[in-house]
């Protein structure tokens, strides 16, 4: 993989969520031992070019909704990913 350490931390450790689930931001940020660090968490997704092997679109926000999603298609292929992988959108 090819980003900074932090990125790298973040992809590795979206690969770790089983098809069908979710996480959010927040949550990502504290399994990699940055519980501060959400908003780089969602920035780390965000230039994640290694969609969808390293499923960014398995992580949401706190409040529930799907937050944004920058690979081709945007939202509507997020929600289209999480659906194939049977996560109730």
């Amino acid at each position: 993989m090819i980003g900074t350490k932090f990125q790298i931390k973040v992809w590795k450790y979206l690969k770790t969520i089983p098809k069908g689930s979710v996480k959010t931001y927040k949550q990502v940020a504290i399994g990699i031992e940055r519980p501060k660090s959400a908003r780089a968490v969602a920035n780390a997704c965000a230039k994640n070019p290694y969609a969808p092997k390293v499923p960014c679109h398995r992580v949401i926000r706190s409040d529930g909704s799907l937050g944004g999603f920058s690979s081709p298609g945007g939202i509507k292929t997020k929600k289209k990913l999480l659906k194939k992988e049977g996560f109730s959108v």
